[in-house]
C-alpha cells in the first residue's frame, strides 16, 4: 500500500479532517452526511496547525462538512487565514450507505461490497456518485483553487477526495484506489 507522506510545496496541499467518530471502529460511511470531529479529531486538528504553521501557506480552504470545516478552522486560528468553503471538496455521495457500517454491507451486501473493494472507474455508490464523479468535482475545486492564485494552498478535505486525486497521477487510475492510505490529518502534496 502507499501511505500518503507530508511534504512542503509551492502548490497545493490536501490535509485529510481529523476523526469522527463514524472513523473508529467499526467505521460507519460517512460521505455526504455532516459528522462532527470528536475530542480526538480536535487534537489532531490541532496538531496539523502546527505542522503547517511555518509551511508559508497562502491560502485555505476546505469542504464545507463540518468536520472538514472544524478542522480547517482550527488551522485558521493558528496560520491567521479564514477558510474558504467548497462543496465540491466533498467525500463522495455515498448514497443509501451512508451512516451504515461497512462490516454490516459486506454481510448484507456482498456483491456490491465486493466491486467497491475493487472500485474503479465504473463503481457508483448505490443511490451515490461515481468514483469519476467525485474525482471530476474535485479536480474542478482544485483547478479554481490553483486559477486563484494563492499558493501554496492548504485544502482539508477527506479521504477518498484525496485518494480520488492520487489516482490521476497513477498508471491504473480509478483501479488504484484502495491502494493509497490517507489516515486522518495526513497531508499530501500534490
Amino acid at each position: 500500500m502507499n501511505d500518503a507522506r507530508a511534504e512542503r510545496t509551492t502548490g497545493i496541499l490536501l490535509a485529510r479532517h481529523g476523526e469522527t467518530d463514524d472513523n473508529r471502529e467499526p467505521i460507519r460511511v460517512q460521505g455526504f452526511t455532516d459528522t462532527p470531529l470528536n475530542d480526538t479529531g480536535r487534537r489532531q486538528a490541532a496538531e496539523l496547525a502546527e505542522r503547517v504553521a511555518d509551511d508559508g501557506v497562502a491560502s485555505l480552504w476546505s469542504s464545507d462538512l463540518s468536520r472538514a470545516r472544524e478542522t480547517a478552522e482550527i488551522v485558521s486560528a493558528r496560520i491567521g487565514l479564514p477558510a474558504s468553503l467548497d462543496a465540491r471538496l466533498r467525500e463522495a455521495n455515498r448514497g443509501r450507505w451512508e451512516g451504515r457500517r461497512f462490516i454490516d454491507i459486506a454481510q448484507d451486501e456482498p456483491d456490491l461490497y465486493a466491486a467497491w473493494l475493487r472500485a474503479g472507474a465504473s463503481f457508483r455508490f448505490p443511490g451515490g456518485e461515481s468514483l469519476r464523479d467525485q474525482q471530476d468535482r474535485v479536480r474542478a475545486a482544485l483547478e479554481g483553487i490553483e486559477r486563484a492564485g494563492q499558493l501554496p494552498a492548504l485544502v482539508v478535505c477527506h479521504g477518498g477526495s484525496i485518494r480520488v486525486m492520487l489516482c490521476l497521477q497513477d498508471p491504473r487510475g480509478l483501479d488504484a484506489f484502495h491502494d493509497f492510505t490517507v489516515p486522518n490529518v495526513a497531508i499530501v502534496r500534490l
